[in-house]
């Protein structure tokens, strides 16, 4: 972990559209899980921050108001690898992760990973015009995946972790 060393922090943000409504009996699963994932990321080594909305999720949060069925995770963490061996190496994260197809429509872009300032705290927004930057443009230093990440603005090396999951 580069904890300390940084100026930055990385950001994420994950997007997923639910096939059917947020509270339908069919999302039971996933809608079950947030809190001990959370709860999980919170004590994780190397988490900042994350996104909650009126509960202890941000699922709640209506990023795009025509679109209800969007749900939208931020969080901060010091370095892709902090964030890295969450998502990739937490069971109970991997064990919702895998079974995404069951709740979510396909989406291309769903993910997309950026630095900031030590102390900045990104908003829906920002994380939104990310998902598009990468969608539309592609990886930069502006924008990347875990798959491709690039180094923190002052060169501190973002060490690749794993190849994202499908």
């Amino acid at each position: 972990m580069n904890s300390g060393v940084s100026g930055y922090h990385l950001a994420q943000i994950n997007i997923l559209r639910f096939k059917r409504p947020k509270d339908d009996p069919a999302n039971g699963d996933f809608m079950d899980a947030l809190d001990p994932v959370n709860a999980l990321a919170d004590k994780a080594p190397g988490f900042v921050w994350r996104l909650v909305g009126e509960g202890n999720d941000a699922v709640d949060i209506d990023p795009v108001p025509d679109d209800p069925r969007l749900a939208v995770n931020m969080s901060v963490w010091e370095d892709v690898q902090s964030l890295g061996d969450f998502v990739y190496k937490n069971p109970e994260h991997l064990a919702i992760m895998r079974r995404r197809k069951e709740w979510a429509e396909h989406m291309e872009v769903y993910q997309a990973l950026w630095w900031i300032p030590i102390g900045h705290i990104p908003s829906v927004e920002e994380g939104l015009g990310k998902i598009d930057m990468l969608e539309q443009q592609g990886v930069s230093a502006d924008v990347f995946t875990f798959r491709q990440p690039f180094d923190a603005p002052d060169g501190t090396p973002a060490i690749p972790v794993l190849d994202e999951c499908a």
